[in-house]
């Protein structure tokens, strides 16, 4: 490639990055948290704290919390005796542990975070264009923010 082509190229990657910088730490953060379910009681050992369910609400379901529905009743004595389990997994079966992709999740979420950092400060650290850099980490922040109330 030419180096006025990769120089355009680099530009262009600097300005995508600073922009959606903001939205890749969000993400990276609520998805390590996802991975143990804190967002949820059973998960957290008791009620999550509000700031765990609105990071997972915006991932979730691109929006802030709603209020939750009441949950049916679950079926008792005899309908639960006549329920006929269908070809699911057998409760007998061994499945593996699902800790050491878990712990690779939040590792992964942790290097995609901590690259992201690095990034900034590169972008940062080049005086030609820090303001550019500046406006565009800010629009990636309050662009999401605003969309979240559309």
């Amino acid at each position: 490639m030419r180096p006025n082509t990769l120089r355009a190229l680099r530009r262009y990657h600097t300005y995508l990055g600073l922009f959606f910088a903001p939205m890749i730490l969000l993400f990276s953060v609520s998805g390590a948290l996802q991975t143990f379910r804190l967002q949820e009681a059973k998960g957290y050992g008791g009620p999550p704290p509000n700031w765990i369910v609105w990071l997972a609400s915006v991932h979730k379901d691109q929006g802030p919390p709603r209020e939750a529905k009441p949950e049916r009743p679950k079926p008792t004595g005899a309908a639960v005796a006549t329920a006929k389990p269908e070809g699911g997994p057998r409760k007998d079966a061994k499945r593996p542990s699902p800790l050491p992709l878990k712990i690779f999740v939040v590792l992964l979420s942790i290097a995609l975070a901590a690259s992201t950092v690095v990034g900034i400060m590169i972008a940062l650290s080049i005086k030609g264009s820090r303001r550019a850099s500046l406006m565009l980490l800010a629009l990636g922040a309050v662009v999401p923010i605003a969309l979240l109330w559309i």
